[in-house]
């Protein structure tokens, strides 16, 4: 039922071998197709064997799943998008998706906006303390572990420490903070992030309470993740046990050690913008969006933008086309339109080629709003965004001020 936790690892000998933490995912993964629970497997793959370059993969062969086993700490592909857009014409397809908490959040709030049929997904959740940009992760192994990328074949997050496994054996750890005080480590947006167990998927899968590293700890979410486990469980691919109460306190004390580490990097962030005097904080803005050379790579790649007719287009007149920079109208109107559903994926910031700290300003308007209605985008399918929401005593006051 939701709300168990299990300690498992993986029934096959084969996925023990490739995956990490007892293969536990990919197993489930490989059930979901082989019980006809699915259609399709949506994960995460290395392309050619590069763990610097994951891609989205939709599998529909179970031998095939094990290709995407193990953690690739060095991608953040758009999965969430990936699943819209590909689902768009393919409504019926039933899809296990591994998600990060970002991603389930933005699952969550498409489903809201009628973009995917959450009744036919099974969401995967991973634990995640942040990914890691691959072309800043690649100068950061070379700089400061003084290693050939191409030799590293794991990485781990754990206890703010970053560390790495080479080809032969060797690992190498750095302190978390001190890197990203030096510009590497994990993304902006992923440093001050505060959900790190996907508690909105079905299930939540993780190496948080348990002492062997062959093995992962589960949380199921909800109904429908307790009926697959419970097949999975019945049908052998997965051996389970129950965690201990230390175990479950291990898993509430990292996550809130994490936690407290993300308000820290959000105060640091913060801080230079919350020091300024209005005037000055309107013309750092304005100064960062003259840099902006409109070229639509932000509403293209958020999750949460989805209007098949987009008012920022040319045609539309609302912005005029072919002004670089554009007005100031343009970044403006889109923060708006996304502020009070971001997930703090960061896929915005990710694709800009300005660099323009878009997901600090709009994680900053969002914790604004957060504070005011009381809403987290993402965690709960049945609250709607306040900014798109109507009572029905308002709408009754709509219809007096229409009348007079």
């Amino acid at each position: 039922m939701k709300g168990d936790m299990y300690i498992a690892r993986s029934s096959d000998k084969e996925i023990l071998e490739k995956a990490e933490y007892g293969g536990a995912v990919t197993s489930l993964l490989k059930f979901a197709l082989e019980s006809g629970r699915v259609d399709a497997v949506l994960a995460i793959k290395a392309r050619d064997g590069n763990r610097y370059d994951g891609v989205p993969v939709l599998i529909t062969e179970p031998e095939e799943v094990i290709e995407t086993a193990g953690a690739l700490h060095c991608a953040s592909p758009n999965i969430s998008r990936f699943l819209k857009e590909y689902l768009d014409g393919a409504s019926d397809l039933k899809v296990a998706v591994t998600v990060k908490p970002c991603d389930a959040k933005a699952i969550i709030e498409l489903t809201k906006r009628i973009q995917i049929n959450l009744d036919n997904l099974l969401l995967i959740g991973l634990n995640c303390t942040g990914t890691l940009s691959p072309t800043k992760a690649k100068t950061m192994i070379k700089t400061e572990f003084e290693a050939d990328p191409a030799d590293v074949v794991a990485e781990d997050i754990e206890d703010n420490k970053l560390t790495i496994r080479l080809k032969d054996g060797t690992e190498k750890e750095k302190d978390l903070t001190e890197l990203e005080e030096r510009g590497y480590g994990r993304r902006e947006n992923c440093r001050r992030c505060e959900t790190n167990i996907p508690i909105m998927a079905d299930i939540a899968c993780g190496k948080w309470g348990t002492t062997d590293k062959n093995k992962t700890f589960i949380e199921v979410c909800s109904e429908k993740g307790s009926d697959f486990i419970k097949e999975a469980i019945e049908a052998g691919k997965i051996k389970v046990e129950q965690p201990s109460s230390d175990a479950i306190e291990t898993v509430r004390k990292k996550d809130e050690a994490a936690i407290e580490l993300a308000r820290q990097w959000q105060e640091k962030d913060f801080a230079s913008l919350t020091e300024m005097s209005g005037d000055e904080r309107f013309n750092y803005w304005s100064t960062q969006f003259s840099r902006c050379i409109k070229c639509y790579g932000c509403r293209d790649a958020c999750p949460i933008c989805y209007c098949k007719d987009c008012v920022l287009e040319a045609d539309r007149g609302f912005v005029p086309p072919g002004e670089v920079p554009p007005d100031t109208m343009f970044p403006m109107v889109r923060i708006t339109h996304v502020m009070d559903s971001c997930v703090n994926c960061g896929q915005c910031q990710d694709v800009c080629p300005m660099e323009l700290p878009l997901s600090r300003l709009i994680f900053m308007l969002n914790r604004e709003l957060a504070g005011i209605f009381k809403y987290e985008p993402g965690m709960d399918v049945s609250e709607l965004p306040p900014l798109r929401t109507v009572t029905d005593q308002e709408l009754s006051l709509s219809s007096v001020e229409v009348a007079l």
